[in-house]
């Protein structure tokens, strides 16, 4: 496959996993955790990096030549590998927001045998479980979709669209992880990201007396700074301004 392509290809299976990542995710809060919508997340629009660098690995891993003369024994090695690699890539993730930017976007602190509330069993059992779910269930459709994707190039500029707003969109969320940390670090903690999604939308439903919107999560009446010392003021009470 050209290079060019093999670059779309990545792109079409980084945009499909992104967005249904992000409607996984918000589902997942509105059901289970939070109870509430909440757009989860670093960035603004419906897109989650995590699930869509996911998407690409799992459909890369399930080509690797593994060849034991076991069917099932070979499908075990690459659901484990893919559980592998899903973990390790939230771990690291996790692991630039924090040392990185500052800031928090899941903790896992309160889970059994978690590290440094970035990993732990109960989740990496979980991207196991999707990795199955993917080999078994999903795979040849997607398959199916890369392979309409490559009979029909023309898809492309959709593709491109998508990654010029996410790139805007990303430039627009590290400005204001820039200002997160810059506060984080001045006052040593680090940022829950949804905790202070939470005290923004809290504060302006209060204070301001308005709906806190959905999509954008941090507008408000009150500036972030102003934002950040409510958060520190509710979740570091004891630490010193």
């Amino acid at each position: 496959m050209p290079v060019v392509t093999a670059f779309l290809v990545a792109a079409f299976l980084f945009i499909t996993g992104s967005m249904l990542g992000w409607v996984t995710e918000v589902l997942f809060r509105r059901i289970f955790t939070a109870k509430k919508w909440i757009n989860p997340g670093f960035l603004t629009g419906p897109y989650l990096p995590l699930y869509g660098f996911g998407i690409a690995g799992l459909f890369a891993i399930s080509f690797l030549p593994i060849f034991t003369g076991y069917a099932w024994l070979d499908a075990i090695i690459i659901i484990a590998i893919m559980g592998v690699t899903m973990t390790l890539i939230e771990y690291l993730a996790g692991l630039i927001f924090i040392k990185g930017m500052k800031i928090k976007l899941w903790d896992y602190s309160n889970r059994w045998g978690n590290i440094q509330g970035i990993i732990c069993p109960l989740f990496s059992f979980f991207w196991l479980v999707v990795s199955a779910f993917y080999y078994f269930v999903i795979r040849l459709y997607v398959i199916d979709a890369v392979v309409w994707f490559v009979e029909h190039i023309e898809f492309s500029f959709v593709v491109g669209l998508f990654l010029g707003i996410f790139l805007v969109d990303l430039g627009h969320s590290l400005n204001i992880s820039a200002k997160i940390r810059a506060f984080a670090k001045n006052h040593n903690i680090v940022v829950h990201f949804e905790k202070l999604k939470e005290t923004v939308k809290d504060k302006a439903e209060t204070l301001d007396k308005k709906k806190a919107s959905f999509i954008f999560p941090f507008k408000s009446n009150r500036n972030l700074n102003e934002n950040l010392a409510s958060y520190k003021e509710e979740n570091y009470p004891e630490k010193e301004t």
